[in-house]
């Protein structure tokens, strides 16, 4: 097998100045709604069924292309939680970070699109309230929640990186066998993907999960996604695309904490799906040493994943938020 060696990259640059968009699709090999809607609207802009009002356009249907090569999430590792500029490229990884985090600080805001394992409705994950901490400094709270509020999800999470902490925390507390493995999801900068780095940048981030990987749903979320952005940033007119418009606003959930697999032999109690709904006390699953995992309070549970490796995350908690979106 012949490892790639390049990104491949689309840009339609408008004759007029404009904001800035750059969507991103395959972050994780195997999830390839977005590629998929990408390339229908690369098609229909060159058709000229489509047209760019104003503003850069720009496409990465496959950001990491060995992890998609070989049909699986990673290729050398997760590129989506050690996002930063290496100093000295250990993995293909690092060299893909090489390129994309200056093409990701090149532009005004990142859509990403996923999808997840376990089954499961579309939804959209977004970055923290404004606030000027030390762990995710943010003044773009306003686009984000109103643009989440028109992607046509009927739910958003918001407390990613805040959760990763609590993680780490927990994880840097064990014992480490020294791997690079075992360093990186210690690393103080683990949980930072890509929007979580564009917001380091200044910029505005979503997350769209565009449902389970197979969804055949799951690349019409996506494309229709990507043009109510457009329209929402004035790229596109209001015609290009019918404007989302629910029958009740979208549930906001918060994330509150993420469990790890020790174990292969911890097991789940039963085939969870996300945003299934748990009670405290609940028995979520089963440590290989008999021990119960239970719910800490009522809430939902979140990307259960049955593949997870030891010392990397099982499962997620969230319960409702009191955000207002625009």
């Amino acid at each position: 097998m012949t490892r790639p060696t390049h990104l491949r990259i689309h840009q339609f640059a408008g004759l007029q100045p404009g904001p800035r968009l750059l969507v991103t699709s395959a972050v994780h090999g195997n999830e390839v709604h977005g590629t998929k809607a990408m390339a229908e609207i690369a098609r229909q802009l060159d058709a000229g069924q489509l047209t760019l009002r104003r503003g850069t356009l720009t496409f990465v249907p496959i950001v990491n292309p060995l992890a998609h090569q070989l049909d699986r999430r990673e290729g050398d590792r997760n590129l989506n939680r050690n996002l930063r500029p290496p100093v000295i490229a250990q993995d293909f990884e690092d060299r893909i970070a090489r390129v994309l985090c200056p093409l990701i600080a090149q532009h005004d805001g990142i859509l990403d699109l996923h999808s997840f394992q376990s089954a499961g409705q579309a939804f959209a994950m977004i970055g923290p309230r404004n606030n000027t901490g030390e762990l995710e400094p943010f003044a773009q709270e306003a686009t984000e929640s109103a643009l989440a509020g028109r992607l046509g999800v009927s739910r958003i999470v918001e407390g990613w990186l805040s959760t990763y902490a609590l993680g780490l925390q927990r994880r840097q507390q064990r014992q480490s066998d020294g791997s690079r493995r075992a360093q990186l999801i210690s690393d103080p900068h683990y949980g930072v993907g890509t929007t979580e780095y564009m917001r380091s940048t200044g910029g505005w981030a979503i997350t769209l999960e565009c449902g389970q990987h197979l969804d055949p749903n799951g690349p019409e979320v996506a494309r229709l996604a990507i043009l109510r952005t457009l329209v929402f940033l004035g790229m596109l007119d209001d015609a290009a695309v019918e404007p989302h418009r629910p029958a009740q606003p979208p549930e906001v959930l918060q994330l509150y904490d993420v469990i790890d697999r020790e174990d292969m032999g911890d097991s789940f109690e039963h085939a969870w799906a996300s945003f299934d709904a748990i009670k405290r006390g609940q028995q979520i699953g089963t440590r290989a040493s008999g021990e119960a995992v239970l719910a800490p309070s009522e809430g939902r549970i979140v990307f259960p994943n049955v593949k997870s490796q030891p010392g990397t995350e099982w499962f997620y908690l969230a319960r409702p938020s009191d955000r207002v979106l625009g």
